[in-house]
């Protein structure tokens, strides 16, 4: 299988390198809008580079794995179906919901699949978590909390096109609370801050936000954002029931300093980045990948779910802006 690589930034480069390794690729070309990057990464990995999008699309690919700028994912996932080349996006699909549902629509009648990366769904962890629940050993599911903390806040020329924190950050969890429950949020209420750099209130975001959103069986969540997490990077889901509980997250290098005088668990080296804490589900969800472009497995993340994650972010993103909470009926109509 040979698989293009369009942006060749920190995650292109991780992903690329991750491609190496996955059985059944044998040929990688990579291609960015700084061409030099490109031909620099393709020099360090031993892969091919393109001069441009469409000369990398005449070498002729089975799949095409999308990790430019957000503000371009649209575009190159209509570009990948215009060639008729399986895609993986990473999230999210667009900036706003009406680039996202041209995307969904475009999507649905397209003869090849779309995956979204949200490598979440491809964690042991969570999945541990919602097989334990759809089991029924958790009970009646009453509560979920679950954050995303930063160690260290991205470069200040990132923040004007990331979408914004809720967009950019809490996505995964909106994503990763419905695929777990397999239920809908309903009302959200959300608030966020800035107590750090400037540079996040200049670009209409905030460094810290929180949000309880309301599903459609009456279960509750809180989900949790930070930039500045000193104590390492922190990615955690503790879901609640009336009969026990899983806390996903909880292993010897969760960033939990533990103000408490007994510990049972080792603590070891923190993780400092979401490379890192997710290495083995981005190995996965691209292994996945290959078998869905090959025509040998269905879509695990297709691009309505993204949408709907999307939802819950724009209604966040209306709460935190306005104070009040905000109902997704009123964000899809």
């Amino acid at each position: 299988m040979k698989l293009g690589l369009i942006g060749t930034g920190r995650i292109g480069a991780f992903h690329a390198e991750t491609l190496k390794s996955v059985p059944g690729v044998h040929g990688i070309v990579v291609a960015d809008a700084d061409h030099a990057r490109a031909r620099e990464l393709a020099e360090k990995l031993g892969v091919q580079a393109a001069d441009g999008i469409e000369e990398m699309y005449a070498d002729g690919l089975d799949g095409v794995v999308i990790t430019a700028a957000t503000s371009a994912h649209a575009a190159l996932i209509h570009q990948a179906l215009d060639h008729g080349v399986p895609v993986f996006c990473e999230k999210p699909v667009a900036l706003d919901v009406p680039g996202t549902r041209t995307v969904v629509e475009r999507a649905a009648h397209s003869p090849v699949p779309v995956q979204i990366g949200f490598q979440r769904r491809f964690d042991a962890g969570y999945n541990a978590a919602r097989e334990a629940l759809r089991a029924g050993e958790l009970g009646r599911l009453h509560t979920l909390r679950a954050c995303t903390s930063d160690q260290t806040p991205p470069p200040a020329a990132y923040i004007p096109t990331s979408g914004g924190l809720f967009r950019d950050c809490s996505i995964h969890d909106f994503d990763i609370l419905r695929w777990l429950t397999g239920r809908e949020v309903v009302t959200v209420f959300a608030q966020g801050t800035n107590k750090g750099e400037s540079f996040f209130a200049d670009g209409d975001d905030v460094d810290t936000c929180a949000a309880l959103l309301r599903f459609d069986d009456d279960t509750l969540a809180t989900v949790t954002a930070t930039r500045y997490n000193g104590a390492g990077h922190d990615v955690r889901l503790e879901v609640c029931g009336s009969k026990g509980a899983r806390f996903v997250g909880l292993d010897d290098r969760a960033p939990m300093p533990s103000a408490e005088t007994r510990l049972s668990w080792r603590q070891d080296t923190p993780y400092a980045t979401f490379m890192e804490r997710f290495h083995d589900a981005y190995v996965t969800e691209l292994t996945a990948f290959t078998e869905v472009a090959a025509g040998r497995a269905e879509n695990p993340c297709p691009t309505g779910d993204a949408l709907e994650a999307l939802y819950i972010a724009e209604a966040c993103e209306r709460s935190r802006r306005t104070g009040e909470p905000v109902a997704i009926a009123d964000v899809r109509a």
